[in-house]
């Protein structure tokens, strides 16, 4: 196992982070709708992941980082309670779209979505610099 500093971590977990959500337009250009809810999950996932490690704060599951992210940074006011929601909101639609047979969302959803992501990560970027 390769040892790393935590910077270093918080560092690749952010531009993963940001390359995720960079790939979403790529997404929305094509219709893949699915592809384009999973990857501004991610993206937020990332960038949540970053955080909580800047905080030396550990998680070991999806559920477990939304619940310490929300604990800690939600309901502390330190974190916007309704951008917050946003992320798991996508985390429900990700699973939906990824598990369920025959499913599929559609532009307006993918559309309403992707600026709120975008600005999701652009606040962890925030604090991630205090």
């Amino acid at each position: 196992m390769t040892d790393y500093k935590p910077e270093d971590y918080i560092s690749y977990r952010i531009e993963r982070a940001k390359e995720t959500i960079g790939e979403v337009k790529i997404h929305i250009e094509n219709k893949f709708w699915n592809t384009a809810i999973n990857r501004m999950y991610y993206a937020c996932f990332y960038a949540v992941g970053a955080l909580l490690t800047k905080h030396n704060i550990e998680a070991s599951s999806h559920a477990g980082v939304r619940q310490k992210f929300g604990q800690v940074f939600v309901k502390s006011g330190k974190f916007d309670r309704k951008l917050a929601k946003h992320y798991t909101d996508l985390f429900e639609k990700r699973h939906k779209g990824d598990y369920n047979v025959f499913f599929e969302y559609d532009e307006e959803t993918v559309l309403r979505l992707y600026p709120l992501s975008i600005e999701f990560i652009k606040q962890i970027e925030k604090l991630l610099e205090e």
